[in-house]
């Protein structure tokens, strides 16, 4: 099993592919996160706008993130996360999280992430620090 303590500069993480996103994913999540914005769940509302239907909220596929690092949790934990958003996600993708080991200093890892569609397509990239429990 690969822990935080074993992996080298370059190392990957297992990659996490996600469920396709299903509309009550979007659902649960503007109940959860209290974003309402009808771009997230009701067809034509997104489509007067011009987007070709609705799509999911940026902060659900940036919190999806976060699930690479959840086999670590009992080692360390997420200490500074920044992502920018590249791509727009749709109903039925299927997101594939990814993670990098750009760096380690001392008990900090520097991790680049992304997330991809089916299409291969980078809808976040971003850093994240992970500190080790000393």
């Amino acid at each position: 099993m690969t822990t935080p303590l074993s992996l080298h500069v370059g190392a990957k993480l297992p990659p996490v592919e996600l469920d396709p996103v299903s509309r009550i994913d979007l659902i649960k999540y503007a109940g959860a996160s209290g974003d309402y914005n009808p771009i997230h769940t009701i067809d034509d509302e997104a489509l007067k706008l011009g987007l070709p239907g609705i799509i999911a909220h940026g902060m659900w596929t940036m919190g999806n993130v976060s699930k690479l690092f959840s086999p670590f949790y009992e080692e360390g934990f997420i200490k500074d996360y920044s992502v920018r958003f590249k791509g727009m996600v749709m109903l039925d993708d299927v997101i594939t999280l990814r993670a990098e080991l750009l760096d380690r200093q001392d008990n900090l890892l520097h991790f680049n992430v992304t997330a991809t569609n089916q299409a291969e397509k980078t809808v976040i990239e971003g850093k994240v620090v992970f500190e080790l429990i000393s």
